[in-house]
């Protein structure tokens, strides 16, 4: 017989897609909002960005060899982590901090939990959930970006803050562009959008997550308004804030997000009525973190309930 049946084990399907090519566009992608902090807020965002990297791979590199496992520093996860970290800290924050921070989201978030793909949260957001509740005063203390009007008087106040607070708010265009305070890479929707539109060229990540956690933040945020029904800003609040880098970098993460296409949908939309609820109803000005962090947990019973079934398959008696 000149034709054969060749078998092999699964997956059947192939790609020439690998971890550190993934990371590595990421990277790409998260260039244009690390040059927009760089221009917004100087020098000490650079910095910051470069302590968070070094200080992330040099982490993962020690861990691995502690743990006694094989070096991973080269799939570049750790040096994404680095970048994302960086991108949700103030610029000025004391770089001792950001090196406590980046030990925290490597070592405690990722490597003790077993590495890339184990983690059950996404190590950025939490190490900076966890510097806001360590560091909570020098978190929350934001540098004035460059050619902004601004006082010292109000050097801290971020968009959201403003709202909370009550104040003049900053307008559309800034907000846009990146001149308003904020952690050094939130700031720029411009910079954000083109990293997304990025990896959605790439197909590193697919439309449903961003898209409607955006949308259900847009739409529960104007019925929601501060002066009754249907009187909300939801422009402000997709603007405003870190609902764009969270939706676009974070709570698209392999790991800590849903398997299926249904998983992701509940899942984004699960992000999205969170991050309404801190921000209109609790003391807290944001919620992008939290509400993905909550999310994230929630992965496995979404995966248990969304999950095709196998052919063939049905209810053990």
């Amino acid at each position: 017989m000149e034709n054969k049946l060749l078998m092999s084990s699964s997956p059947h399907i192939r790609s020439d897609a690998s971890t550190s090519k993934i990371m590595l566009d990421v990277l790409i992608a998260l260039v244009p909002a690390s040059l927009a902090g760089v221009y917004f807020f100087g020098l000490d965002a650079a910095l910051t960005i470069i302590v968070c990297v070094v200080s992330c791979i040099v982490f993962e590199f020690l861990a691995r060899k502690l743990l006694k496992r094989s070096n991973t520093v080269s799939d570049l996860s750790a040096a994404v982590t680095g970048v994302l970290l960086a991108l949700n800290l103030p610029a000025a924050i004391p770089k001792w901090m950001a090196v406590v921070g980046s030990f925290f989201a490597i070592v405690v978030i990722k490597q003790l939990f077993g590495g890339i793909g184990q983690n059950f949260i996404n190590p950025a957001l939490g190490a900076r959930v966890f510097m806001l509740v360590a560091y909570g005063t020098k978190m929350t203390q934001v540098s004035v970006p460059r050619g902004a009007d601004a006082t010292d008087a109000i050097s801290a106040a971020t968009p959201l803050g403003v709202l909370k607070e009550g104040g003049a708010l900053p307008s559309y265009l800034d907000m846009f562009l990146g001149k308003i305070g904020g952690s050094l890479g939130e700031t720029s929707a411009l910079a954000l959008i083109l990293g997304g539109l990025y990896l959605l060229i790439r197909k590193v990540i697919s439309w449903e997550i961003p898209a409607i956690y955006i949308g259900t933040v847009a739409l529960l945020s104007w019925i929601l308004g501060p002066e009754g029904f249907m009187t909300g800003d939801p422009l402000f609040h997709v603007l405003a804030g870190g609902l764009l880098i969270g939706a676009i970098f974070m709570a698209t993460d392999y790991t800590t997000s849903p398997m299926t296409r249904k998983g992701a949908v509940i899942y984004a939309f699960g992000c999205g009525f969170l991050t309404v609820v801190f921000r209109l109803y609790t003391n807290l000005p944001e919620g992008v973190s939290y509400a993905i962090l909550l999310m994230n947990t929630a992965v496995p019973l979404i995966d248990r309930y969304t999950a095709p079934k196998p052919f063939g398959g049905g209810k053990h008696v």
